[in-house]
């Protein structure tokens, strides 16, 4: 192992709870011990994860966040003794493994419960809402600290939590706390004063306007917490470990506002000053361990760090606060394994909060321990599979309802929480199958054949594989996705799959009688109609450094690509602006708020021109001429101009018996459609 990484495996302790080493894997929605947003149960696809993630060498583990009250059914936690029965049973095989359990409860999401179009419509219209509150109550569920905006929809806003309800809450964490420790759960985790959740609204002054005894007073807006854990505490005792996920700074200007990295700005809700008073409060209230990063759901970016966020992101912000209390502090967020160690060396840190890194591999801690990172497949921080909750101008939180009802599956690893349907089945009868194209779609499906027993053989035109990921991964700030192309190219190598570069294929004769799988891709869509057009660099040529730009660049098309070559234009000192046809940026299904709720902020702070609402009519020798929603047209001025206006499937050959399409050339999707397709056809011949 790595010199530097072993202070990552040294114990501590969590009040008595002795941890054998400082990995802790941070909970996420959808890796639940009870089930997420469906009726309450012991889940075995959860208990799965969580256990093979403890044989993994991580030494605590907290499954994914566990509603007191459940959203879906309105059922309080603690009164499904069944699952309770479940659980005892399960954990001495979660206890051979050395590892420590502590299951993460909240209160709920209060203003930030993701609104979808069919709650709105449920939400608006009286008789629906009447008919759906023993399903689904809105009007609980949303609660605040005070009367607010959700953080998703205009149609469902947020009343004020009652005295009543906030005792009724106070009372279920402690009676499923300890319904949890006669289980023989290690300890519990409360979620938290963190991201802008209903517990963190009270402590929030721009979300907490009360003026009873939960409200005002410094005191009176942690209460709430405060009294979770003194419940806790007198019926569990005093042994008992309880954490608190806590955000240590908001890095919030207001409702639906964030501040970003090296922002300028005037606080909305926990400052450094109060931050530093609140953790003492929290520890002499009784909180054993505070795990923590930062953000709301108004700063999304820090709680779930997309690609364009820095690594150790919350880091130095966690430092600070340590030293203000007695108590173990972890911290999670992007956080670099060997700057984490450094950290818990110096005492600076005690432990080292890891999340989707285990979505994208759940043995990545096992092959760091045996010096074989460079067989660790990377988390890419896109969300696109475990957390895709979408939001863009006049919808509410645009996602899949299967997505919604099954989050903690991964873009990059088709088998995460989905091994009843997608696992690897030796073939009784191998095959040679030949693979036309050699991107990620096709070395995906190659890897899934070699390892179900048949001889995948890859036939790919250009002198490298990679297909339009090797442009996808280009920019500067994409380490993590190059990481994933390396990942892929390793796995050819090490599984000793036939490759043949420089090897166009053009028609399928030579393949007669065998199974072809087409992975070819796409090819970009040309504006023919626009006058100019061929002046034009496609993203692709601009990406792969085949043509260069000037200083200042309009980029046609302000989906993700076209604003991620922005956001690089523009770290590289260059001038972009984006003209989109839509009505705002990133407007497309598959991208969470996390990622696009950064981009358009950072294009509005560094005064990035964006021309909503506008349609490219001519490309000239000086820039571009554009008409707006009402008619009226304009000229800008620049250097080059870059068309990021989306892709057209490209297949060689239409899908048959032994015919198989994956990827863009079936369909033009993200990472995850490419993988997860490709995983699926390779399983099925």
């Amino acid at each position: 192992m790595n010199e530097k990484l072993a202070p990552l495996f040294t114990p501590w302790k969590i009040g008595s709870c002795e941890i054998k080493n400082r990995i802790v894997l941070t909970s996420m929605g959808g890796t639940d011990l009870f089930g997420w947003m469906e009726k309450n149960h012991f889940d075995k696809a959860g208990a799965d994860f969580i256990l093979e993630i403890a044989k993994n060498n991580v030494g605590l583990i907290l499954p994914g966040c566990q509603p007191v009250y459940n959203p879906m059914f309105g059922q309080w936690l603690y009164k499904n003794d069944k699952m309770y029965a479940d659980l005892k049973k399960w954990m001495p095989a979660f206890h051979e493994t050395g590892a420590r359990l502590f299951v993460q409860l909240t209160a709920g999401f209060g203003r930030s419960f993701t609104i979808s179009e069919m709650m709105e419509k449920l939400y608006v219209n009286p008789v629906l809402r009447k008919l759906a509150k023993p399903v689904m109550d809105l009007d609980k569920i949303t609660a605040s600290a005070s009367p607010s905006p959700n953080r998703w929809s205009d149609k469902v806003p947020s009343r004020a939590i009652t005295v009543e309800e906030i005792k009724e809450f106070v009372d279920a964490f402690a009676k499923t706390a300890k319904k949890l420790q006669d289980a023989g759960v290690d300890g519990v985790e409360i979620h938290a004063v963190h991201e802008g959740y209903l517990l963190d609204q009270f402590t929030l002054p721009y979300v907490n306007k009360r003026t009873d005894a939960y409200g005002g007073s410094f005191e009176n807006r942690y209460r709430f917490a405060v009294e979770i854990v003194q419940a806790i505490k007198k019926v569990c005792g005093d042994d008992y470990p309880v954490s608190l996920r806590y955000s240590v700074l908001s890095k919030t200007k207001g409702f639906r506002a964030g501040a970003l990295p090296g922002e300028d700005y005037v606080e909305a809700g926990r400052d450094m000053a109060e931050s530093e008073r609140a953790v003492k409060y929290l520890q002499d209230a009784g909180y054993d361990m505070l795990n923590c990063d930062n953000g709301t759901y108004d700063a999304w970016y820090w709680a779930h760090p997309p690609i364009y966020m820095p690594e150790n992101c919350n880091l130095a912000d966690v430092e600070h606060i340590r030293q203000f209390i007695d108590i173990p502090v972890v911290c999670a967020g992007r956080l670099d394994p060997e700057t984490a160690a450094a950290s818990i060396a110096a005492g600076r840190l005690d432990g080292a909060g890891f999340a989707r890194q285990f979505l994208a591999d759940p043995a990545w801690i096992t092959k760091l321990i045996n010096d074989k990172a460079d067989d660790i497949r990377p988390c890419i921080l896109c969300h696109n599979g475990c957390f895709n909750m979408c939001h863009y101008k006049g919808v509410p939180n645009d996602q899949e309802l299967s997505d919604s009802l099954h989050l903690a599956r991964c873009a990059v690893n088709a088998e995460t929480m989905q091994k009843e349907k997608h696992y690897i089945k030796k073939t009784d009868n191998p095959k040679t199958v030949a693979i036309v194209g050699g991107g990620v779609g096709g070395m995906e499906a190659a890897r899934v054949l070699k390892l179900r027993g048949h001889n995948p053989v890859i036939y790919e035109k250009s002198d490298k594989l990679g297909g339009t990921f090797i442009p996808a991964s280009a920019e500067s700030y994409k380490g993590k996705l190059r990481d994933l192309l390396a990942w892929y190219r390793r796995q050819m190598d090490v599984l000793g799959i036939e490759v043949h570069l420089h090897t166009e294929v053009k028609d399928l004769a030579q393949f007669a009688g065998q199974d072809v799988i087409i992975a070819t891709g796409a090819k970009a869509r040309v504006l023919k109609n626009v006058p100019g057009h061929e002046k034009m660099v496609e993203a692709c040529e601009y990406l792969n450094g085949e043509k260069e730009v000037g200083e200042t660049v309009a980029v046609i098309g302000g989906g993700l690509t076209g604003c991620e070559i922005a956001y690089e234009l523009a770290l590289l000192g260059k001038k972009p602006l984006i003209v989109e046809m839509k009505d705002d940026l990133v407007s497309q299904k598959g991208v969470c708020l996390a990622n696009s709720s950064y981009l358009r902020e950072w294009f509005a702070l560094h005064e990035v021109p964006v021309y909503l609402e506008t349609t490219l009519k001519a490309v000239t020798d000086t820039g571009i001429t554009v008409a707006s929603a009402d008619g009226k047209t304009q000229e800008i001025a620049c250097d080059s101009v870059i068309s990021s206006a989306g892709y057209i499937p490209s297949p060689l050959a239409e899908a048959g018996k032994h015919t198989h399409l994956v990827g863009d050339c079936l369909s033009v999707g993200n990472l995850r459609s490419v993988v997860w397709r490709a995983y699926e056809v390779a399983m099925k011949i």
